[in-house]
């Protein structure tokens, strides 16, 4: 146990003294006629009035600790270790296609379908911060990594294909990682991951370009989780390859309701950690209160009766 104010202590010389001359103390002798009989002294009687007696310098003895502020190292606490996830998604003219529906509700494209299954996943991982980037023939960040969950709700109606520019129409998917790479390496603290939701490949993966931004990636520790939606395979061997290179998967998903499985086993690959955090001081005021007030009421019964009486 510790004190927050550890300079009121010196106070409980106070009740020392105080307990001290209680016991030393002659009191007012009285002459009473059986001074010079045979009764004995009654000294144990004597003992157990003094005791009572030194109750109240007891109780000042507690009112001092508790002034002083006790206090305790609490048990230590497991901090969840960040994980800075950014969702890059396709926002391409092929993902307003029509893909069905998802546990009841009718999420009509492609895009409805990844964006719904995306907040799902963010609140679910609550204490993880997130980012959105939405690509086609060019990239554009929509938010950071932040633990504030209703950035992702509220960009919902905002980055629809439908309501971005015709230069978004196509699929630049190298361009994209690496806009979030860059944003993802300001990041101070935490594992880093990108979640890449797309239904093509990409005209920037030629030429070794899939290889060279899976390095890149690999070199910062960023992992690639891709979600292919639909069942086209024409180009899309170099998602495949930053999915091997950055220690990552790309997940197929061909209906509305198989993203919640996909999800699911992300979440698993990318666990969230938990490191042990020192302990800090804590206010501790229940034993001292407890003893404070038993030896309170012990005082007050002592009052009904045990005392020193002249006749």
């Amino acid at each position: 146990m510790s004190f927050h104010h550890p300079s009121l202590l010196w106070l409980l010389a106070l009740p020392l003294a105080w307990g001290f001359w209680q016991w030393i103390q002659r009191g007012h002798p009285v002459a009473l006629p059986f001074d010079h009989g045979q009764q004995r002294e009654g000294r144990r009687l004597r003992v157990l009035v003094n005791l009572a007696q030194t109750l109240p310098a007891l109780i000042l003895a507690v009112a001092v600790l508790i002034l002083a502020g006790p206090r305790r190292p609490a048990p230590p606490e497991n901090e969840r270790i960040l994980n800075n996830i950014i969702i890059c998604l396709d926002v391409s003219g092929s993902m307003t296609a029509s893909f069905g529906s998802m546990r009841g509700r009718n999420v009509k494209t492609r895009y409805d379908a990844a964006m719904e299954s995306a907040r799902d996943f963010c609140e679910y991982r609550k204490g993880d911060a997130f980012g959105l980037t939405v690509f086609g023939s060019e990239f554009l960040h929509w938010f950071p990594p932040t633990k504030e969950l209703s950035a992702i709700r509220n960009a919902l109606p905002f980055v629809k294909p439908q309501n971005l520019p015709p230069w978004f129409s196509g699929t630049l998917i190298a361009g994209a990682l690496r806009g979030c790479k860059e944003r993802l390496i300001r990041t101070k603290e935490g594992d880093r991951a990108i979640i890449l939701i797309t239904d093509g490949g990409s005209a920037d993966f030629s030429n070794g370009g899939d290889r060279q931004i899976a390095q890149e990636l690999a070199d910062q520790n960023i992992r690639v989780f891709t979600i292919l939606i639909g069942n086209d395979t024409f180009g899309t061997g170099g998602i495949y390859t930053v999915g091997a290179v950055t220690g990552g998967k790309v997940f197929r998903v061909e209906d509305a309701g198989a993203f919640e499985s996909v999800f699911r086993e992300i979440d698993q690959m990318q666990k969230a950690t938990f490191k042990q955090t020192t302990s800090d001081w804590v206010d501790f005021y229940t034993p001292l209160s407890i003893a404070g007030l038993c030896a309170a009421g012990l005082w007050g019964l002592t009052l009904l009766g045990l005392r020193f009486t002249p006749w």
